[in-house]
């Protein structure tokens, strides 16, 4: 399913493509199909269906009663009612509706032997809709829209809250073993752990252990900015490589590869800028008569100082494409944020190793994170907290030599002549 009106909307045209294409490499003998919403642009829905073999199905977003009670962030579920959808598909006897955060480690074929309604539970109580198996019916589809039209209750305003209430004791039914001969099952059946691996189990123990069924499929439940197509997902979470690795090998980043070219490219000319040109603060002036308004003055440069210096290592973060390889997306990040930094240095005077130190801290980071031997997620932890504990001294060494080194330049009289005053024009000035 694909819909739009979400600040994410390419992100998640980017993970639909990358997930269906991971269903032909496990050599899946199904069709694909997209429930995409009316609004979805045309350029998207030729490449998804001329390039990666999708049948594109075009339907009207779904009314949501509950948007109302859909607070904050969780707006972006407000037209996940969409799912309903998958009950029309009736030239199909079964389907899987699965959601674009998932993973395929291997064939799923045999989900098409379920039953009328077959779903994984990942909580304890409810289960989840990543991926399920439904028997298309209008008159199943019908009642749905009924229900939406008399407010059904619904425990978190969406797809999931809403099919929870149309099934309410799928966690007493049986569990689901595809019959080895091939026939199709009736009835609802509960679907073994293995068909939606919850990436949380992964980093506790930084490989699959799940005994109650196949390890087929992994889905990412987590919070919306660590889904696996971001590029700051790894190293922060190990599994995004894997995401990224099957994007690599079907779509490629074609599409980021101009943007990060001209990135590179106005970094470069910033750093060359900066070198040449020196700017500096010295060229700033201000008035000693009132010692209040100095202090002000002073304090004002300073929270510019340090405001520049955050600003160098989170602008580059924020204009990176979201979906590029992580190893590309680190190292422009890594470099935009030294290019900010060396221009920074330049402005405000203030020491190299100083400032750096953060840069330093960050790919220190990263290299203890992507490091490859851990025993376990615990252990991995561990060492992060471990090695964030040993850089605070230094990181907060950085931040007073920074602070000292301003206070110093705010002292020197030859580079801050008084405003309204004219300044002593000594030999030096003169031939300066």
């Amino acid at each position: 399913m694909m819909y739009m009106g979400t600040p994410r909307d390419y992100e998640f045209y980017v993970a639909v493509r990358v997930m269906m294409r991971s269903l032909a490499r496990v050599g899946a003998d199904a069709d694909r199909v997209l429930i995409a919403s009316a609004d979805v642009p045309r350029e998207w829905v030729r490449a998804m269906s001329e390039e990666d073999g999708m049948r594109v199905v075009i339907v009207e977003n779904l009314k949501n009663p509950y948007e109302n009670n859909l607070g904050g962030i969780n707006r972006r579920f407000k037209l996940t009612l969409n799912k309903l959808y998958a009950w029309t598909l009736i030239d199909y006897e079964r389907v899987v509706m699965i959601d674009s955060d998932n993973i395929f480690l291997q064939n799923t074929d045999e989900l098409f032997q379920c039953g009328q309604f077959c779903a994984v539970f990942i909580n304890p109580c409810y289960f989840h809709t990543g991926l399920f198996v439904l028997q298309p019916s209008m008159d199943v589809f019908k009642g749905m829209l009924h229900d939406l039209e008399i407010g059904r209750d619904n425990s978190d305003g969406a797809d999931q809250g809403f099919l929870v209430g149309c099934y309410p004791d799928l966690l007493d039914k049986p569990m689901f073993h595809p019959p080895e001969n091939g026939t199709k099952l009736n009835g609802t059946y509960r679907l073994p752990l293995g068909y939606q691996m919850d990436a949380s189990y992964y980093y506790l123990k930084l490989h699959w252990h799940v005994p109650c069924g196949p390890n087929s499929v992994i889905t990412f439940p987590s919070a919306p900015w660590f889904k696996p197509w971001y590029w700051w997902s790894w190293p922060v979470l190990p599994l995004g490589l894997s995401w990224h690795k099957q994007r690599w090998d079907d779509l490629g980043y074609a599409a980021e590869m101009p943007v990060l070219l001209m990135e590179v490219l106005m970094y470069t000319v910033i750093i060359a800028i900066t070198r040449l040109a020196k700017p500096g603060m010295t060229k700033l002036c201000y008035n000693r008569r009132s010692e209040k308004q100095s202090a002000l003055v002073q304090w004002l440069i300073k929270l510019t100082a340090i405001v520049a210096i955050v600003a160098a290592y989170t602008i580059p973060f924020f204009v990176i494409p979201r979906t590029i390889h992580p190893i590309m997306g680190w190292s422009i990040y890594l470099f935009g944020a030294l290019a900010l930094s060396i221009l920074v240095i330049n402005v405000f005077l203030l020491p190299p190793l100083a400032v750096l130190t953060t840069w330093i801290g960050v790919v220190g980071m990263l290299f203890v994170m992507a490091f490859p031997w851990y025993n376990d997620g615990v252990v991995r932890v561990l060492a992060i907290f471990g090695y964030a504990f040993c850089s605070a001294p230094f990181l907060w060494a950085s931040i007073v030599k920074m602070m000292d080194s301003l206070q110093t330049m705010l002292e020197r009289d030859p580079f801050f002549p008084r405003l309204g005053e004219p300044s002593q024009e000594t030999e030096f000035s003169k031939l300066y």
